[in-house]
Order: C-alpha cells, then structure tokens, then sequence
C-alpha cells in the first residue's frame, strides 16, 4: 500500500476494498486508522458494488496474462515488473477510457451516453484534483514514453513469462493464451509511433 501510495499523483482520502482477507484484516484496518484514511468495503456477493473495478480484471488481468496458472517466484517477478514498469505507463497514458455519463430507461431498452474517451492522466489532470507540481510531475514521465515502444516491451515480457511457464510445467502453455505468438515492432514502426500531444 505504501508503494502504490508513493506512486499516486493524487491524495488519498480513504480506501473501499473488496471482501477478501487480503483487505479486511488487522494490518490494513490499522494502517487506514493510522493514516486517517476511510475504510469502507463493498458488500458480500455484491460486483456492481465496484463495476469500475470488476471490469478491469479483463482488461487489466486476463487480457493480459490469460489464464494460465503462475505459481514460482520467477512467474511472480515477471509479472511484478511488468506491472510496475511498461504495463502501468502503456494503461494509464495510452489506453483511452469512456465513463458512463447517464442511463435512460426507454421503453424496454436502456440508452447509455458515454463521455469523451480520455487516457486515466487525461481525466485525472481533467479533475482539476492535482497540484501544478504533480502535473508537472506527470508529463515529466509521460513526454519520454513511446507507445510501441512500450508495446513491444509488454509482449516482450509476457512471452517470457509464457516460456517460463512452459519450462515449468513441460506443456506447450502458449496455446492456452493470446500470445501465441510474439508481435514483431521495427524500429521504424517505434520511431513512427503518433503520439498523443499532451493539453
């Protein structure tokens, strides 16, 4: 928590967890209680409690590292530094996002309207919630990065990790996930990335 915290251009005000034992326990409790941070949780069998979040398992997760079973210390340092480096710049300054603004009922049919696709630094700068030092800060990681670049790092680490599995288990993993095969990027394509031209 103390990592994830550093990292955040933002203040905290509290936390609302899910109900695993991974959150509600002594240590977290203590921690919020400690920090003066609200602790409140969704409800027991309840995922819309927290759509926003369930949603990007997909995304976020099994898109991602499929559905494989990763068990070794080495699985696990691949996927921390994935996570920690390539895949947590490529999602937050280069995946656009559209929130739900409203839901109508019409007759027997719901119509959504969604708002402007924007990248999670997008909203984020957009919630006027950030000083003019974490902004600062935030386009200080964002100007160096190259999407494909990034890109090719991504699957660069996951094949890894699919031939770790593999070398583990004897199996032919890769059938099982989308990276069956890795996605070639020349340099050409990174040196002629579009880029997003930062607001």
């Amino acid at each position: 928590m103390k990592e994830i915290r550093k990292r955040c251009p933002f203040v905290w005000k509290g936390l609302d967890s899910d109900n695993g034992q991974e959150f509600i326990n002594e240590i977290l409790y203590k921690y919020c209680a400690r920090e003066k941070l609200e602790f409140t949780r969704s409800r027991p069998c309840h995922k819309n409690d927290n759509a926003y979040i369930e949603e990007k398992n997909w995304t976020h997760v099994r898109k991602v590292l499929g559905y494989l079973r990763y068990g070794t210390e080495e699985e696990l340092a691949i996927i921390r530094d994935l996570y920690r480096k390539e895949l947590r710049l490529y999602k937050n300054f280069f995946q656009p996002v559209m929130k739900l603004v409203s839901k109508e009922r019409i007759g027997g049919r719901i119509k959504r309207r969604y708002g402007t696709p924007m990248t999670p630094d997008e909203n984020l700068i957009q919630s006027k919630q950030l000083s003019k030092e974490a902004e600062e800060r935030l386009m200080q990681v964002y100007h160096p990065l190259n999407p494909a670049a990034l890109k090719c790092q991504i699957d660069t680490k996951i094949n890894k990790l699919i031939q770790t599995y593999e070398a583990k288990n004897g199996t032919q993993g890769a059938s099982l996930h989308r990276h069956t095969q890795p996605r070639m990027v020349t340099s050409f394509m990174i040196e002629q990335a579009t880029v997003r031209l930062p607001s």
